[in-house]
């Protein structure tokens, strides 16, 4: 009986030890399994992140060059007389811009809504019921006709120029306040957020913290149920402004694109109305005098009671900066226009005969422009819809409280397009510092490292401490700072030991299943409650290792993307550690090659085994980077290098082209192909020498016809994934 006792109780042990270690290895399967899903997580987010500021940069870069265009190319043309390039003609000359501008006025007006249309229809002024109008039509996909919206926008423009640039609220007169994010389109969030929290109404007011448009693909339907909701709730409803209401940002990531696209005849029309509205936005919002809702954040010389005095609405575009160069770089610029006009003898010559037909006039008529003598020509671009205003106030306004004027002999340092560090409170202009103090409150981000310094991966605004939130407060007593601007992946994050909190709205913002949205609800208590979301039905039915997978391979096929147009760099930058010519480095070498092309700060040793094969000898094939991706056409390239670049500046020249094509054809000629592309390398510093660039632009044209239709020209640049099997 011992002895059977005895065996029973061995092998209940060895049972017992055989489940301890089946559940040791499935913890440590589990804890491995959850490890490598936090690291694709957290290396997707960073591609994600990294592209989307190297997108903005690019932007800047573009704001930067039609900076060029007014203040120097446009200027010496004008003086040169010239009609050579005729390409720009509609942009040098205030007649043609008049001419253009007349032509707008005159465009037929829409009395009446036709019988025709079958679409919502609303009646002023708007009722609860208009709006529900609206909600039910957009869920269906139907389209507010052109009418209702220039009314609807008429009248949120008359509500929003009589609020001051700082709203103020009060929990005591309402159950809470939310405050949402970024939408940036995404209707199904917006329609979600009402769903869980309920309509805009007295007892429930709402704060949308900026970024209505771009990038979704309902970003006009959006903004239209804001600003109804604003109309019917003027003290309920309260809309800050974001760095996309912007119109330089709405051309390049999309809403202009939009709004062109779903109102074909009063396109143009309603984009304007819609600019003329974001720039009356308010700029901020404080709750109970101890919450500060702002869109990106602040600086070390953020003054609310500034920003509440200046006049916002003359600041259509954030991303317009006046900048003067030294005479060095004038002397070249001057050679380099000189060259590309056909000119033979340099701008800069004395014995240049300005009277002589036909040749430049003499460097002494070609100082560089003053605010003054540019100004006609930069209203025509802003009216033309060319550029964005740097302001509205007119030059012989700009003046400070010290009555320094900025003149043309003043040197400022030439940085980022957000970043003035020339600025100087006595010498800079009142209308610069207005400038600067919106810049910072629709750019910047919070960071752990103490201090204020440049926002250097955006390229605009600053990056502020802890001790620089500390000292706002304590200056205005204020107990928090909720602000927006950056996409986070549970929709919300909490810094600066609970000082700043950043709010997101736009679930699956990146990709399905990329991030969470949310909102917050702030009581009288002004504790923060967070209501996180995801709008997309299909993705709540994926799996979390579903999610990140779909995430992990739309991040990598763009980073892929990204290092294939930059093949030729990133091959030289390894063969530099490959002296032999092996074609194969180590995994170190590998990723600091690939970084010190890139500069998107990711982690590229881990990144490696999705990117590019080992070889036999274990070091890493470098030319595998690029092997599973090829342009769609074959391109006769008659310079290494030369379409990676064009590819590059894609979205730039799209921007250009469809400015430079008025008609709306679609059709580029070959003239105004090549001489747009001469002068964006020379702004970007391209170097492609004239030979090459008439080769592509001939490969490009594919019937022969002596022009570029621009669906051509992106067809042309489209990569595609090869199939390796």
């Amino acid at each position: 009986m011992g002895c059977s006792s005895s065996a029973a109780i061995e092998k209940h042990s060895q049972q017992l030890d055989e489940a301890v270690k089946a559940a040791t290895l499935i913890q440590q399967w589990y804890r491995g399994h959850s490890a490598r899903m936090e690291m694709k997580q957290r290396y997707t987010w960073s591609i994600f992140q990294s592209i989307e500021n190297a997108g903005e940069q690019d932007q800047l870069q573009l704001s930067q060059f039609f900076t060029f265009l007014m203040d120097y190319y446009i200027h010496h043309c004008a003086e040169m007389k010239t009609t050579k390039y005729s390409v720009f003609s509609h942009l040098l000359h205030p007649s043609q811009g008049s001419s253009d501008r007349r032509a707008l006025d005159h465009m037929p007006e829409v009395t009446k809504v036709p019988s025709s249309y079958t679409g919502p229809q609303i009646s002023f002024p708007l009722k609860v019921s208009d709006v529900s109008t609206l909600l039910k039509a957009f869920k269906q996909g139907k389209q507010l006709h052109s009418w209702y919206v220039l009314q609807l926008l008429q009248a949120t423009k008359n509500i929003l120029k009589t609020l001051p640039n700082i709203n103020r609220l009060s929990t005591h007169y309402s159950k809470d306040i939310t405050v949402c994010g970024d939408l940036h389109g995404h209707l199904d969030d917006l329609l979600l957020i009402f769903h869980k929290n309920g309509f805009p109404m007295p007892e429930k007011l709402y704060v949308f913290n900026g970024d209505f448009v771009d990038r979704g693909e309902n970003s006009v339907e959006v903004i239209i149920i804001l600003f109804a909701f604003l109309l019917i709730y003027p003290n309920d409803v309260h809309l800050n402004r974001g760095n996309h209401e912007d119109y330089v940002m709405n051309i390049r990531y999309g809403f202009k694109k939009e709004v062109l696209n779903k109102y074909k005849l009063q396109g143009q029309k309603i984009l304007q109305a819609f600019q003329d509205v974001f720039r009356w936005l308010p700029l901020a919002t404080i709750i109970d005098s101890r919450v500060l809702v702002v869109h990106g954040g602040i600086s070390d010389t953020t003054d609310l009671g500034f920003l509440a005095s200046l006049q916002r609405y003359r600041f259509k575009s954030l991303l317009r900066m006046r900048k003067t160069i030294s005479k060095a770089e004038e002397a070249c610029l001057k050679q380099e226009i000189s060259k590309m006009l056909g000119s033979e003898v340099p701008l800069d010559d004395p014995n240049y005969n300005k009277s002589t037909p036909g040749m430049a006039p003499s460097s002494s008529s070609l100082s560089m422009p003053t605010i003054s003598e540019s100004h006609s020509d930069q209203q025509s671009l802003i009216e033309d819809g060319i550029l964005s205003s740097y302001s509205e106030q007119q030059p012989d306004q700009m003046v400070n409280d010290n009555k320094h004027q900025v003149t043309q002999n003043d040197q400022y340092s030439v940085t980022g397009i957000l970043d003035l560090p020339f600025l100087d409170e006595e010498m800079a202009t009142r209308e610069e510092l207005e400038w600067k103090q919106i810049a910072d409150i629709l750019w910047s981000d919070p960071r752990s490292k103490a201090g204020c310094f440049p926002n250097s991966i955006r390229g605009g605004g600053c990056y502020f401490g802890e001790d620089v939130t500390t000292k706002l407060f304590r200056k205005y007593k204020l107990k928090l700072l909720i602000r927006s601007h950056e996409c986070k992946q549970d929709g919300y994050e909490v810094c600066h030991h609970g000082k700043v909190i950043t709010i997101f709205s736009a679930s699956n913002y990146y990709e399905m299943g990329s991030n969470q949205g949310a909102y917050i609800k702030l009581g009288p208590d002004l504790v923060p409650r967070f209501v996180k979301y995801r709008s997309n039905k299909s993705t709540k039915k994926l799996t979390l290792q579903q999610r990140v997978n779909v995430g992990e391979e739309t991040a990598l096929k763009a980073l892929r993307e990204n290092l294939f147009i930059y093949q030729s760099e990133i091959i030289t930058a390894c063969r530099s550690f490959d002296p032999g010519n092996t074609g194969g480095i180590s995994s170190s070498e590998w990723a600091s090659a690939v970084e010190s092309v890139l500069h998107l700060n990711l982690p590229w040793r881990t990144l490696r085994p999705r990117l590019a094969k080992i070889k036999a000898n274990g070091s890493v094939d470098y030319l595998s980077t690029f092997r599973d991706l090829q342009f769609k056409q074959p391109l006769n390239e008659a310079q290494p290098g030369l379409i990676e670049a064009v590819y590059r500046h894609r979205a730039d020249l799209e921007i250009v082209f469809g400015m430079i094509d008025k008609d709306h054809t679609g059709l580029i000629s070959m003239e105004e192909f090549q001489q747009t592309w001469k002068l964006f390398c020379y702004h970007r510093n391209i170097r492609v020498d004239d030979s090459s660039m008439d080769d592509l632009a001939r490969s490009i044209d594919f019937n022969n016809d002596g022009f570029i239709d621009f669906n051509e020209f992106l067809e042309a640049f489209r990569l595609v994934q090869i199939d390796n099997e």
